[in-house]
């Protein structure tokens, strides 16, 4: 008779853990909120502005972006789009680059704020725990490069023809969010040309510490998208084994961090939702930041929570919701414009 596994733990609803190492990430919340973590797939026609393709960059690892192109030209004179690669949140555990809250944010974000969006499918823990994750999403900014440079010599039908390479931003929402940092460290570090990073835009990103900040304590700060249940248990399954919540990867400003005053790294900008259950820490990396001599720039949101534009509900039925979510949209594309 085989063994009948059992499980070990769940977190929040959002995955369960068994006795034999395999992992369940089936949605077991509200079914009317199911839609948002379902697969959209690509088109190669332009729907509200917008095609979407799926590319396997590597072979071999089998790594994956999803490229939102927008329809047309930048403006009249024929400039060519920004690029914005970006990182999928989730903890390092849960979420998928493809999932429906991501497409319409994304397809909304390439057409209104006209870029070209890279996001990438990125390996998640526990079974593959960090760096797993930086590795990939520092490949897909490298197979970024090896697009420009075959664009310097030839003219081919290629996804990114019409990108400014000049002009790569990093963009990730919460664990992403940290994803952008530790690829920008390591960016600054290496000659990308003929790629040029030209912003990071961490959104709500993960950074905590093994102590408790004043925002954890607010318990009416908790969310579906994030809980102190997700905080603890997610970062035990992705952090390196005996690792804590002071490593690099979630604190960059922390004791166990490279001194940022010695990072070669593009100008920030921090969002920071006044409801987020790890606020604080959010704040304390931007006062690092400024305190290491680093052009960055903080936008609040007020009156909502950690990652509170990707839910689609709230979105498009509360109204404080939609216009933070604007408002936030309108930051990034001043951001952008402006770099």
């Amino acid at each position: 008779m085989g063994h009948e596994k059992k499980l070990v733990d769940q977190v929040s609803g959002w995955l369960s853990l068994f006795d034999d190492g395999s992992v369940d990430r089936a949605w077991t919340g509200p079914p009317e909120v199911e839609f948002m973590v379902k697969r959209v797939e690509p088109h190669d026609e332009y729907i509200d502005g917008v095609a979407v393709y799926d590319l396997i960059i590597d072979s071999k690892s089998d790594l994956i972006v999803r490229v939102y192109e927008p329809k047309g030209t930048l403006n009249d004179d024929g400039s060519k789009f920004p690029i914005v690669l970006h990182f999928h949140g989730g903890g390092f555990c849960i979420s998928q680059y493809d999932w429906a809250m991501y497409y319409h944010v994304y397809t909304r974000f390439s057409s209104t704020i006209r870029a070209i969006v890279v996001s990438v499918k990125l390996r998640l823990a526990p079974e593959h725990r960090l760096p797993a994750a930086i590795e990939d999403a520092y490949s897909a900014l490298l197979w970024i490069r090896s697009s420009a440079q075959v664009l310097q010599s030839v003219k081919p039908s290629h996804v990114l023809a019409r990108a400014d390479f000049n002009r790569v931003f990093l963009m990730g929402d919460s664990s992403g969010g940290n994803l952008v940092h530790a690829v920008a460290a390591r960016a600054g570090e290496e000659d990308l040309s003929p790629l040029r990073l030209a912003g990071a835009i961490p959104v709500h990103p993960g950074f905590v510490r093994s102590v408790r900040s004043e925002s954890e304590k607010h318990k009416e700060f908790e969310t579906p998208f994030l809980s102190l249940d997700m905080v603890d248990k997610f970062l035990a399954l992705a952090l390196p084994r005996g690792s804590t919540k002071d490593h690099p990867i979630t604190c960059p400003m922390g004791e166990a961090a490279p001194p940022l005053s010695r990072m070669k790294l593009p100008p920030y900008m921090l969002a920071v939702a006044e409801n987020d259950l790890i606020k604080d820490t959010e704040m304390e990396f931007f006062e690092a930041m400024k305190k290491a001599g680093k052009d960055i720039e903080v936008f609040f949101n007020k009156g909502v929570g950690h990652s509170f534009y990707l839910n689609k509900l709230a979105v498009d039925f509360d109204e404080h919701t939609a216009k933070e979510t604007d408002l936030l949209f309108e930051a990034i594309a001043n951001f952008i414009n402006k770099h």
